[in-house]
């Protein structure tokens, strides 16, 4: 098995990591000045800038499975590198090539007051975001029939883990605690989030897949979470309709679902480490006690 994973920032680089263990692995990074962490893994690690070059056209020629965590830009016209890239090539230039995951968001399900979705229900974001994600889907989509391979949609929740989450802007005092009522999130793990895509590998899962927690929960429950365990007292409350805002801070407040993963579980036979923020945060809190 040869993995390459283009794109191998925060998401890519626990994959990486876990897919070390199922044989080798190419990574891409944008920039030769941040390898250097990829390389310490025992990854091979190649420049993607949006020109293919000669190493990496090499590694496309041997991969066996190949991850996309490259977003598309956030302006219409639809522009995914990786799609442009893989577009200028034929079939045979990727020989060994048995399967595709694209990383994508449950951002693409929009608002459903709350209630419950899953990969059968409707996308109906108004976000450019979105619709450009849901864009790039059926292009990804397209590709795998164009080149009859087996393609992965994963739609992931909001990702957190080392060096991201409620702990780490508790304690760097950024935490901005913005209630609007009966607003849920759900929440992915980034170990979890890399288990269920070589899972998606493995089995050669053709489809589109939710990778999310079983929790969603407001975000006062988790960062309540988080300072007790940090044990210190709660951040002051903002609300929603007075808090100063981003358009893109405001515009995740706009749409309100939980998002099922029994799918993955049912299909791809995932369990989750961390079914829920709690599980995580406390986690993630005995590595930071004991380091």
């Amino acid at each position: 098995m040869h993995t390459l994973v283009l794109g191998a920032g925060y998401s890519g680089y626990h994959i990486v990591e876990q897919a070390l263990q199922m044989g080798a692995v190419t990574a891409t990074r944008r920039d030769r000045a941040t390898m250097s962490e990829l390389n310490a893994l025992g990854a091979r690690v190649v420049v993607f800038d949006g020109v293919l070059q000669q190493d990496l056209r090499q590694e496309l020629a041997s991969a066996t499975h190949l991850i996309s965590s490259v977003p598309p830009g956030r302006q219409s016209p639809l522009n995914d590198p990786v799609l442009s890239l893989l577009s200028t090539l034929d079939r045979g230039e990727l020989p060994a090539l048995q399967w595709v995951g694209y990383l994508s968001t449950i951002g693409v399900y929009g608002d459903h007051s709350g209630a419950w979705v899953d990969e059968q229900t409707p996308c109906q974001s108004q976000q450019m975001r979105s619709l450009l994600r849901l864009e790039a889907e059926e292009a990804w989509r397209n590709l795998g029939h164009r080149w009859n391979i087996p393609i992965a949609i994963l739609r992931l929740s909001g990702i957190y883990g080392p060096g991201r989450n409620a702990l780490i802007n508790a304690l760097d005092g950024r935490t901005r605690l913005v209630i609007k009522p009966d607003q849920v999130f759900n929440r992915i793990h980034v170990g979890d989030l890399a288990t269920a895509t070589l899972l998606a590998a493995s089995e050669q899962f053709d489809g589109v897949v939710n990778v999310t927690d079983d929790t969603p929960a407001p975000i006062q429950d988790v960062v309540h979470y988080a300072y007790d365990l940090l044990g210190r007292a709660h951040p002051p409350v903002q609300p929603f309709a007075s808090a100063e805002m981003s358009d893109m801070a405001r515009s995740f407040y706009s749409e309100n679902k939980r998002v099922s993963n029994r799918l993955s579980k049912t299909v791809l036979r995932m369990r989750y480490r961390y079914p829920s923020y709690r599980e995580g945060l406390r986690a993630l809190h005995e590595q930071m006690e004991s380091a």
